[in-house]
């Protein structure tokens, strides 16, 4: 985000609340550690090269919060005196959520890190170094109008999501397979909240919000796409052999934008959905 929103830019506090208010439950209610998985399950032998290199590229991925907290944490500050209450109230419910998110993706990179280790994918120290490598690297958004951020989070979340569950239907070691379910079901409640997010600001907006994220779509690119060296390869090789793709989040937001914009015919909306069908043609 390269610039303060305007204060009609933001969701009424309040209405946020109600929003933060029951992710922040279900984050409650469906939390789990690492002490709940039973390391002694573990089958390392039964992991193919695939695996290995699809754990260590998530990994990296999911090690990536304090980038990606940091980034939203400077777009929506909760540390500043001068701020409009309302704006700072929008903020401070966000911050709720941040926190809640946060913590489940530290919960996932600090699973895969074990995993990597207690499989003999890589020592410790091997891990830690090379995660500190990448994770040092800045993040960040283009997007000046929060309804963007959120709308590019609401596709990363249900991106990751679907990879979780493609990948989980490709493996046959017990125990990282019960690991996938977990972190599938942690990105589906993110996805949840984004949702239902975006839907508020669809809903307020109508299809004066379609070409804000049609632009999201359109320069979409998953966390460290553009930092990591070898991504695109590495991502690929990946997404070929668990038949992955990333774009069929993209329909996630037709459906949301079809479920708010009451007006039937409402051209934007249909060259919406068109655009992401030649895009996902593309690929």
């Amino acid at each position: 985000m390269n610039a303060t929103p305007a204060l009609d830019d933001l969701l009424p506090s309040l209405e946020m609340h109600d929003l933060v208010d029951q992710a922040v439950t279900r984050a409650g209610e469906r939390s789990w550690t690492l002490a709940d998985l039973d390391w002694d399950s573990l089958r390392p032998e039964r992991l193919t090269e695939t695996d290995r290199s699809a754990v260590r590229f998530i990994t990296f991925v999911e090690d990536h919060i304090p980038g990606y907290l940091s980034h939203f944490l400077e777009a929506f500050p909760v540390a500043d005196a001068e701020q409009e209450l309302e704006r700072f109230g929008f903020n401070r419910e966000y911050f709720r959520f941040l926190v809640a998110w946060a913590g489940d993706e530290e919960r996932h990179a600090s699973a895969l890190t074990r995993y990597q280790v207690e499989t003999g994918m890589a020592s410790r120290e091997e891990v830690l170094a090379t995660l500190a490598e990448e994770g040092r690297k800045e993040f960040a958004l283009p997007y000046e109008h929060p309804v963007q951020s959120f709308t590019y989070t609401l596709i990363q979340e249900k991106a990751t999501q679907l990879f979780y569950q493609r990948f989980r239907e490709t493996v046959s070691e017990p125990f990282l397979a019960e690991l996938l379910g977990r972190l599938a079901r942690d990105e589906a409640r993110h996805f949840a909240f984004y949702s239902n997010l975006v839907g508020a600001y669809v809903a307020r907006d109508g299809a004066a919000a379609v070409p804000g994220l049609k632009d999201v779509i359109a320069t979409f690119r998953m966390p460290l796409a553009d930092t990591m060296k070898g991504y695109w390869r590495w991502s690929l090789k990946v997404a070929d052999a668990t038949s992955y793709d990333h774009t069929e989040a993209y329909d996630a937001v037709v459906r949301l934008v079809r479920g708010f914009v009451d007006t039937p015919g409402e051209p934007s909306v249909a060259d919406l959905g068109s655009f992401v069908r030649a895009i996902q043609r593309v690929r």
